[in-house]
């Protein structure tokens, strides 16, 4: 994402990450790096974060010498993290408070699709602050949606993967099903193909599900268990009960408890599949 920043937008950039090796890669596409944060927050106008979730987000933000201590008026920070709600409210409102924009811009795709800007952007914020960011966030996806206000791309992007949780544990169900009468599962996914295509599909079925392949470094168990404990605490706080969002999020700490954290998130039929009879 930086990569394609830089590149497409033509202009300068600092960059921070407690990873050497991250903060070289940078330079060698043209960035700054400082092993500093609190210069990021001095030397840009608009600060783009992706952390792995709420606790990382709230540290760089709200810890001592963070972001919110060194915005200045006009100044916007572009969180593309995925975090929980109420925590994208609290700090749209403290950096609110200080005359700074606090933007929820979490993204959708995979490890492999990010170089090619094969993802998107769900983009929680006023239509002016918008308007400003887009060109620039377009240089990293090719879909960048506005969702609305403050919170709504953080909450859009939490049911997305609601539901894609839920399509990967149907189509685990179905592929062990499928097997287990005897239907070869190829052959099963590409009926599916054909009547109810989907990304869920193409991206977690065919290539995960189906070989069987869970490698670590794509996006790990822990990681969609996570986002799905975002979820529970959403729709808890609206006095509302799902009864599948319920029986995936139950699966996904089975996973996680069973050995499968790291791996890639799919790996939950594992756990379906007890005994294994259909591997």
């Amino acid at each position: 994402m930086c990569r394609n920043l830089v590149r497409r937008a033509g202009l300068p950039a600092t960059v921070h990450d407690i990873d050497p090796a991250a903060r070289s890669r940078c330079v060698r596409e043209g960035c700054v790096a400082t092993a500093d944060p609190v210069r990021v927050a001095r030397d840009c106008d608009i600060v783009f974060l992706s952390l792995p979730g709420a606790a990382e987000v709230r540290l760089v933000c709200l810890g001592g010498g963070g972001l919110l201590a060194h915005a200045d008026t006009g100044a916007v920070i572009v969180d593309c993290s995925t975090v929980p709600l109420d925590l994208t409210r609290e700090l749209a409102a403290a950096f609110a408070e200080k005359g700074a924009r606090y933007v929820d811009a979490p993204v959708a795709g995979t490890v492999g699709s990010v170089a090619d800007r094969d993802i998107s952007i769900m983009v929680g914020t006023d239509e002016r602050t918008f308007a400003r960011l887009a060109p620039l966030l377009e240089c990293m996806a090719r879909m960048v949606q506005h969702c609305g206000g403050s919170g709504s791309g953080t909450v859009t992007k939490l049911l997305l993967n609601m539901v894609l949780a839920q399509s990967v544990t149907a189509l685990a169900e179905a592929l062990l099903l499928g097997r287990r009468a005897g239907v070869d599962g190829a052959r099963l996914f590409e009926a599916f193909r054909n009547g109810c295509d989907s990304f869920a599909l193409r991206q977690h079925g065919m290539t995960a599900l189906l070989p069987g392949r869970f490698p670590e470094g794509r996006f790990p168990t822990r990681y969609m268990l996570k986002d799905l404990d975002y979820v529970m605490k959403l729709k808890e706080s609206l006095g509302m009960t799902l009864g599948g969002m319920d029986a995936t999020h139950g699966l996904l700490q089975r996973a996680v408890a069973a050995g499968l954290g790291d791996a890639y998130w799919p790996s939950l039929i594992e756990v379906i599949d007890g005994d294994r009879k259909c591997r």
